[in-house]
């Protein structure tokens, strides 16, 4: 079998343990059977922009049927459950091609999240990723994103036994992004946020948190191909979020 670290680019500077690991045409997946959801994806941003082409939202929201039925959320899970189907790879990071952003909407790339925390500084912190990535001088921006689960907080499930597979789908407490970005100097820049699921206030510099800390959180290491000697990771900037 063909290891995904040599074949899925995004795989470069590593992967944290999962479940699963779910290798996809365009992004990968670590899958996490017992939370029926993933435990983190793993994304360069747009890796095909110089195709000049544009896609459009696909919004075809479907199962992932690489995952069997009994530990994958379905439709049916999220209708009537006050959350909205929330991206982790985000649709708009991946819309060169009808495929490629076709991908996003498996039900495996998204977790239960709040409304007003997914519509509002989730995706103000997507599009901030976005912009960086736009800057001439980076060459290529990896994301890790990841659902938390604070082990003194009760968990919250939507769906029930009467869904197409029978199955409840948790509740993540926060939502984590890594931010590894690769300059034309040949340096790794990185930024990690911790996000509660839930309506938030003030700016997206805010949620910059010490990566060792969100990992502690997690339970796992974001980036252990990397020597942590070799990675720059920024603080807080005020009045800024990329500090280049």
């Amino acid at each position: 079998m063909n290891n995904p670290f040599q074949i899925q680019p995004e795989l470069r500077y590593g992967a944290p343990v999962c479940d699963e690991i779910l290798t996809g045409r365009y992004f990968t997946i670590g899958y996490s059977w017992y939370f029926r959801q993933a435990k983190w994806t793993l994304e360069i941003i747009n890796r095909n922009d110089y195709l000049l082409t544009e896609a459009d939202r696909m919004n075809n929201f479907r199962a992932d049927v690489r995952i069997p039925k009994r530990f994958r959320a379905g439709l049916r899970a999220y209708v009537g459950s006050g959350y909205d189907r929330g991206h982790l790879v985000a649709s708009a990071n991946n819309d060169i091609l009808d495929i490629q952003n076709s991908e996003t909407f498996l039900l495996s790339n998204m977790s239960p999240q709040q409304p007003n925390f997914n519509r509002r500084i989730w995706r103000e912190l997507e599009s901030a990723i976005r912009k960086l990535n736009d800057q001439e001088h980076i060459l290529e921006t990896y994301v890790l994103t990841c659902p938390i689960f604070y082990f003194d907080r009760k968990i919250e499930t939507i769906g029930d036994n009467e869904n197409e597979y029978g199955i409840n789908v948790p509740v993540p407490h926060a939502f984590a992004k890594s931010v590894l970005a690769e300059d034309d100097k040949g340096k790794l820049k990185l930024w990690t946020f911790e996000m509660e699921n839930k309506a938030l206030s003030g700016r997206i510099e805010d949620y910059l948190a010490v990566t060792y800390d969100v990992e502690q959180i997690v339970g796992c290491q974001f980036w252990d191909r990397v020597s942590g000697g070799d990675l720059h990771e920024q603080k807080k900037t005020p009045n800024r979020i990329w500090d280049y």
